[in-house]
């Protein structure tokens, strides 16, 4: 018989082996700096200052950058307020020593860093097209960057982007 325990069980099983083959236990100095920066894109600071700066930039850049700061807002909330229910333990607490950089908090699902760039990301590509590509990529590599340096399983990192997709398709179609 099926039941969503099962379910929750195999994908932490898959997570977990999917991250003992993608964190960067022993790594050169260069790839860990490269990762490191990497996911600080993902951060607060920067996060916050791609959505705020560009408000005091002219018209279209500050009407898509409204969208951005309410879709980084609303889906740090979602992420909060799961991380918060769900209390999934780092993988540093379960299945790997320890990280290559430091953990914000203890709980690793949803992963806070790849929402929030994907937060960004999702609607700047949505008013500039021609940048869609190399802005969803960045925020892809960020949420990697977070499984790579032994932060978070993959299923946190789909996860937090996902909330950002569906948070910034919400936001982009409620401010028309």
């Amino acid at each position: 018989m099926f039941s969503p325990t099962m379910l929750l069980s195999g994908l932490d099983a898959r997570d977990r082996r999917l991250f003992r083959r993608w964190a960067l236990a022993d790594c050169s100095r260069t790839t860990r700096i490269l990762w490191t920066v990497v996911t600080h894109l993902g951060g607060a600071t920067c996060c916050i200052a791609a959505a705020v700066v560009p408000l005091f930039m002219g018209d279209a850049l500050a009407h898509t950058a409204t969208r951005a700061l309410a879709t980084l807002v609303l889906s740090h909330l979602l992420v909060q307020m799961l991380k918060r229910s769900v209390v999934r333990p780092r993988p540093s607490h379960t299945v790997y020593g320890t990280p290559l950089v430091i953990e914000p908090d203890r709980f690793s699902f949803p992963s806070g860093h790849a929402a929030a760039a994907m937060s960004v990301a999702f609607v700047y590509a949505s008013g500039w097209p021609a940048l869609a590509l190399p802005l969803i990529a960045l925020a892809g590599a960020v949420g990697l960057s977070r499984v790579f340096l032994g932060v978070h399983y993959l299923g946190d990192v789909l996860s937090g982007q996902l909330i950002a997709v569906a948070t910034g398709a919400v936001v982009l179609h409620a401010l028309r």
